[in-house]
């Protein structure tokens, strides 16, 4: 099977189809053409630049239990790797902590993104075999009715230092999630690892979306949709080392949904929280 992250026009008559079918095949897609605003995407950017370069940031450090709020840099590392991330993130959920210094545009982006989302989930549910269909345990779109868990999460990578260690930028990782939408990074760094175990640079335009499957749609599919592992890699040269800002929304069921005999949402979230160590 050829490995192709295809491009799908979002206005196209076979974007559902073109979408699910790059999703099974390589776990992620790009999107065009969507009714996202970019303009809105660079304004975000913008306010959380001036938000990582403040000590206000200290006044929002997440909370344990929730986990919204303020992560420190180098708090997270990848299922299976000691060495912390070089980055620093806010979780952002609707209930949530939010900073005073940042505008509501940060919650109209999450809006659209929202809206997007959902749409995503009706076209894998109509375009999914039906014995994958079979195995969810109601349509992926109503899975996430009324969630309180879906999070957007605003990454700094800040400029590499000399002392980096062994620790990259984002470790090679699957996402615990159903799918997640990424707003382009404001810098090049995003790899996928394909079937013969080779990392592939994902390239796109300013203002498209890379989307990619979740651990858990892996896990409640049975496997049709793979949950292809990921990285961030650090600049390659002096002239790349500069902050980069990447923006995902992760997409996440209500607790309750069973996702397979083994998981139910909560109890997946939950494992994997202390795998990357945000929960003890």
């Amino acid at each position: 099977m050829s490995f192709k992250i295809e491009t799908v026009d979002y206005k196209s008559e076979n974007a559902g189809y073109n979408f699910a079918n790059s999703l099974h095949k390589t776990g992620f897609a790009i999107l065009k053409n969507h009714p996202l605003d970019f303009d809105l995407i660079k304004v975000v950017y913008s306010e959380w630049e001036s938000f990582f370069n403040s000590q206000e940031k200290l006044d929002y450090t997440f909370n344990p239990k929730t986990q919204d709020g303020y992560f420190p840099f180098m708090s997270e590392n990848a299922k299976g790797f000691p060495d912390k991330d070089l980055k620093e993130f806010f979780h952002f959920y609707e209930w949530g902590l939010f900073p005073s210094n940042i505008s509501k545009k940060t919650v109209m982006l999450y809006h659209q993104l929202m809206a997007i989302a959902r749409e995503l989930l009706v076209w894998i549910d109509a375009n999914s075999p039906n014995k994958v269909k079979s195995s969810f345990s109601k349509p992926l779109f109503n899975m996430i009715t009324d969630s309180t868990m879906n999070l957007m999460r605003i990454i700094h990578y800040p400029p590499l230092q000399n002392d980096a260690g062994n620790s990259i930028r984002a470790a090679a990782h699957g996402d615990i999630n159903l799918i997640t939408l990424l707003a382009a990074g404001s810098q090049p760094g995003l790899q996928v690892l394909n079937m013969e175990n080779e990392w592939i640079d994902v390239n796109c335009n300013p203002g498209w979306l890379v989307i990619n499957t979740g651990d858990m749609l892996q896990e409640c599919s049975q496997g049709y949709y793979p949950s292809t592992i990921h990285r961030v890699i650090n600049p390659k040269s002096d002239s790349d080392n500069k902050s980069r800002y990447s923006l995902p929304l992760f997409i996440h069921p209500k607790n309750e949904i069973k996702l397979s005999d083994k998981y139910t949402a909560k109890s997946f979230l939950d494992e994997r929280l202390y795998e990357i160590g945000l929960k003890e």
